[in-house]
């Protein structure tokens, strides 16, 4: 395992989903960011978007601001808060429907990659999501084979139309 110094702002952003969910402050900044993303604002090479997936319990539309991951031609989403992030769980609960708005909506299905396909991708979300690295056990830079050691407990989906 690689010591990595923790770096203060990672120490606040972890704080910020305590327990795996968001926080207030958190929810607040993630509330702000669907809408850029849905917007259009401030993505930078269309990376940004907002996933918007029907809640399990209340059957009502949750949006959630994520990092769109592109390789090979493919798309992906990537959990940073592990399986038992909500959002997960509510597309998991509707098998794998969702809509993507970047910025018009698009109906989508979501496809879960499986666990000895995810290195890669692991590792280029980390790449260009800065914001999830204080929550993936992992430091970018590290061997494709730390990331596979990881990719049980990430998420990693495949956006395919609908």
């Amino acid at each position: 395992m690689s010591t990595t110094r923790v770096r203060p702002w990672h120490r606040l952003k972890q704080r910020m989903y305590r327990g795996g969910r968001p926080g207030p402050l958190a929810r607040a900044m993630n509330a702000v960011a669907a809408w850029q993303y849905a917007h259009g604002v401030l993505t930078v090479g269309g990376r940004g978007v907002t996933l918007e997936v029907r809640g399990r319990a209340s059957g009502r539309p949750v949006r959630v601001p994520l990092v769109l991951v592109r390789q090979q031609g493919e798309r992906y989403l990537v959990s940073m808060l592990g399986t038992d992030a909500q959002w997960v769980r509510n597309v998991r609960a509707d098998e794998g429907r969702a809509v993507l708005h970047a910025p018009r909506p698009e109906p989508v299905r979501l496809v879960e990659v499986p666990v000895e396909e995810r290195a890669p991708v692991l590792r280029r979300y980390l790449a260009i999501a800065p914001g999830a690295r204080p929550h993936v056990a992992v430091d970018r830079h590290a061997p494709l084979a730390r990331f596979a050691e990881v990719a049980a407990d990430y998420p990693v989906l495949r956006v395919e139309p609908r």
